[in-house]
C-alpha cells in the first residue's frame, strides 16, 4: 500500500540553537535543505523534508527551533517544537561541544511521556569529540537508547545513523499495514459502497476508499466498486453473496438495509480506525454517546483541513445526528489537523476522531492520550454514525467477538 506524506514515519530533530541539527538534516538528506549559519537561531518553524532511506523506504524529517531559543518569539517557536514532539516516530536529539543539561533532560522527559523512541546524537564531532565521561553517563542514564558521534562537515557517523534510524523506528509505523488481510480469502468479493455526492473529490475517490481497493487486490479478493443506489439491483440481477461489504459511513442506514444480514458489513473509516486508531477505546466510548447531557460539549477532530461543505460530516452531519439520538442540548466544537485544542481537553464529556487517514498512527495516539488518560470517552467517526443510526454492533462485528459485544461494551 502506497503511503502519502502525512503517513511515512516522522523524525523530529532537536536540540539547542547552533548545535548542528539543520547540518545533520542536509548530512541525511545529501540535500541543502536545511539553511546552516553560524547564528543561533536560523531555523525558527518546524520545516519538513521528505527523505528515502536505503533499505527501510520513505520517511519525513522535522527541523525544528531550538530548545534553548530566547525572547517572547523564541518561547513561542519552543513551543512549535514541543508541539511537534507528538507527531513523531522517532527523534534525534543533537548535542554538541559535551553540554547537557536541563534542555535536553525536559526533551528526553517528554519523549518518554509519548513513548518515543530517541537517539542522542553528538554533533560536531570533528571539532570537539565528546567525552568518555559524558559517553559513559549518557549510556548509563538512557538504557537502551543510543548515543553516536557525527560529523556533518566529515560525514563520520552517517551510516551508524543511518542504522540506528533502521533499528529504532517502531514496527508498526512503517511496516505495511492490511485494511482487510484477516477479513478476506484468495477469490472473496468484497462489495465497495462508493456514494458520489457534494463531498466527493471531483474525479476521484477519497483516499480511504483507494486504499480499501488495493489492500482488496493485495489479499487477492475481487473488489466491486459501486453506488449505493447500485446495490440492491447488483445483488439482485447477479445473485453473487460478498464476503465483505464496506460502505461510507454516511450512508449506513441504506447500506445495512440492502445488504443480506449474514454478510458482514462495515465502513471504510471503521475499517481506518482499527488500523491507526485506539480501536479498544473507540469500542468502549462509542456507547457513552448514550449517556451525554444537555450542555456537554463534544470535541470532533479532524486530521486534515478541507472545503466546508453546507453538509459536511464532521461539522453538520455528525452533530446534527447525535443531537436527534440524545434529544439534548450540546456543543460541538472542531479541530482541523494536529492544531492546539483550544481549551482543557477535560471541558469535554465526548471526543471524535475522524478516520485518520492523513495522519500516522502514532499522531492518532498521541493526539488521543490527553482524552483517554483523563478519562474522557473518545470514539471515531464511523462508529459514532453507526451508534446513532442502530447498527453499532453490526458495524464492529467483523473486528470484535460476539461475547466481547455481549459483555459489557453494549
Amino acid at each position: 500500500m502506497s503511503k502519502g506524506k502525512e503517513s511515512k514515519p516522522h523524525i523530529g530533530i532537536y536540540g539547542r540553537r547552533n548545535n548542528g541539527k539543520s547540518s545533520l538534516i542536509n548530512m541525511l538528506t545529501g540535500q541543502s535543505v536545511a539553511i546552516v549559519s553560524d547564528f543561533a537561531g536560523t531555523t525558527t518553524d518546524p520545516v519538513k523534508k521528505s527523505l528515502e532511506i536505503t533499505g527501510f523506504g520513505p520517511v519525513i524529517l522535522i527541523d525544528t527551533a531550538g530548545i534553548d531559543d530566547i525572547g517572547e518569539l523564541g518561547q513561542k517557536r519552543i513551543a512549535k517544537t514541543l508541539e511537534t514532539i507528538n507527531q513523531i516516530d522517532l527523534a534525534i536529539l543533537v548535542i554538541a561541544n559535551n553540554i547537557w543539561g536541563e534542555f535536553e533532560e525536559n526533551l528526553i522527559a517528554k519523549f518518554k511521556k509519548t513513548d518515543t523512541p530517541f537517539i542522542v546524537a553528538h554533533s560536531k564531532h570533528d571539532l570537539v569529540p565528546i567525552s568518555p565521561e559524558l559517553k559513559n553517563r549518557l549510556n548509563d542514564e538512557l538504557g537502551e537508547s543510543i548515543v553516536l558521534e557525527v560529523s556533518a562537515t566529515s560525514s563520520l557517523g552517517f551510516e551508524n545513523l543511518i542504522r540506528a534510524i533502521r533499528l529504532s523506528i517502531p514496527e508498526a509505523s512503517y511496516r505495511n499495514p492490511t485494511l482487510l488481510g484477516d477479513l478476506v480469502s484468495y477469490g472473496d468479493i468484497v462489495l465497495l459502497i462508493t456514494p458520489i455526492d457534494v463531498e466527493a473529490p471531483a474525479g476521484r475517490l477519497i483516499l480511504p476508499q483507494v486504499q480499501a481497493i488495493r489492500d482488496a487486490l493485495d489479499n487477492d479478493a475481487v473488489a466491486i466498486v459501486l453506488k449505493e443506489r447500485e446495490v440492491d439491483a447488483f445483488l439482485r440481477k447477479t445473485g453473487i453473496k460478498p464476503a465483505l461489504a464496506i460502505t461510507d459511513s454516511q450512508i449506513f442506514n441504506k447500506a445495512d438495509a440492502s445488504i443480506p444480514k449474514d454478510v458482514p458489513l462495515t465502513s471504510f473509516s471503521i475499517l481506518l480506525a482499527r488500523l491507526k486508531g485506539d480501536f479498544d477505546s473507540y469500542i468502549k466510548g462509542t456507547p457513552k454517546i448514550a449517556d451525554l447531557k444537555d450542555g456537554d460539549r463534544i470535541l470532533l477532530l479532524e486530521s486534515c483541513t478541507h472545503h466546508v461543505s453546507c453538509d459536511d460530516i464532521g461539522r453538520v452531519k455528525i452533530p446534527r445526528w447525535i443531537s436527534n439520538f440524545t434529544g439534548k442540548r450540546l456543543e460541538y466544537e472542531v479541530v482541523a489537523g494536529l492544531d492546539k485544542l483550544p481549551c482543557d481537553i477535560r471541558d469535554y464529556a465526548l471526543v471524535i476522531q475522524c478516520g485518520g487517514c492523513m495522519i500516522t498512527r502514532k499522531q492518532i495516539f498521541n493526539r488521543l492520550r490527553p482524552a483517554i488518560e483523563a478519562g474522557i470517552p473518545v470514539t471515531n467517526f464511523g462508529m459514532t454514525i453507526a451508534f446513532v443510526q442502530g447498527i453499532f454492533e453490526r458495524a464492529v462485528e467483523p473486528f470484535v467477538a460476539k461475547d466481547t459485544l455481549g459483555s459489557g461494551y453494549l
